[in-house]
């Protein structure tokens, strides 16, 4: 069973991109769990036709610890096993709590069982630290792949969850799989992230081209695959999911200096 966390940027489209792999790896026949780790669970929407499905952090507020499995998950689009883990009510504690109180109640519940090849975790933003550091950070996840665009500060973020990747990788075993562009149609944006992921020790494992397909299916609550599958994008996440099925680099990255980093983006006509 591989155990991968995606990271990103705030707003990169880590959700969308989490949803349309993990429907092609399910079409590929593969047995994929997701476990969404954002307090505004909407990691498994479109893997669940927009449905609102409770939050493990709001199972247990309102029954308390005595719950069964199928409480806090639900299956989905091909069999994908889906998990919210939630938040605290607004103002109130760390949301970083939720992911670690939902992978210990996953654990307990004998959720990661033998017949799961994948377990994604769809992790908040570019947040490094605390619980939202902990499929890195306690071994949970030992598989990275930030999702980034050719814009500045999603490079920054990316660099900077690199700098949480080499932190942890000796004491959790996490390595850097790669990067997957979700294209925002920036010039040179492609061979952009190319240079970049090569400054890090690794590799781009998957450009995804901008295309309107990707929202028209998310208004029709699916996955692109779902919606229409002959669709020339449905082949890029298939690409994407192959990929990712047959990587073998895996690095611990060497993040870039900030003026080396923004060296990069002046090479390629981003900063003037």
């Amino acid at each position: 069973m591989r155990q991968i966390a995606i990271y990103g940027k705030g707003g990169i489209g880590k959700s969308t991109t989490t949803q349309n792999l993990t429907a092609a790896l399910a079409e590929m026949g593969k047995k994929v769990m997701v476990v969404g780790c954002d307090p505004k669970a909407d990691s498994t929407r479109l893997l669940l036709g927009g449905l609102a499905q409770k939050a493990v952090l709001d199972v247990l507020r309102e029954e308390g610890e005595m719950i069964d499995l199928e409480d806090i998950m639900k299956v989905g689009f091909s069999g994908i096993r889906c998990v919210e883990s939630g938040g605290p009510e607004p103002g109130v504690g760390c949301a970083g709590r939720g992911i670690i109180t939902s992978i210990s109640m996953l654990e307990n519940l004998d959720a990661y069982d033998e017949n799961l090849d994948y377990v994604f975790y769809d992790v908040l933003g570019d947040v490094v630290c605390g619980g939202f550091a902990m499929p890195i950070r306690e071994g949970k996840a030992k598989e990275i792949y930030i999702v980034a665009s050719g814009e500045m500060m999603a490079m920054y973020a990316a660099n900077n969850i690199c700098k949480g990747v080499k932190k942890y990788a000796n004491t959790g075993g996490v390595r850097l799989g790669g990067i997957i562009c979700n294209s925002r149609k920036v010039d040179n944006e492609e061979a952009m992230l190319k240079a970049f992921a090569e400054k890090l020790g690794s590799q781009l494992i998957q450009f995804v081209p901008r295309d309107n397909m990707v929202q028209r299916a998310e208004i029709h609550k699916k996955t692109v695959i779902q919606y229409d599958p002959s669709q020339p994008q449905a082949d890029v996440y298939r690409s994407l999911a192959m990929n990712i099925d047959g990587n073998e680099m895996f690095v611990i990255p060497e993040p870039m200096h900030t003026d080396e980093l923004e060296k990069l983006l002046m090479e390629y006509g981003l900063l003037d």
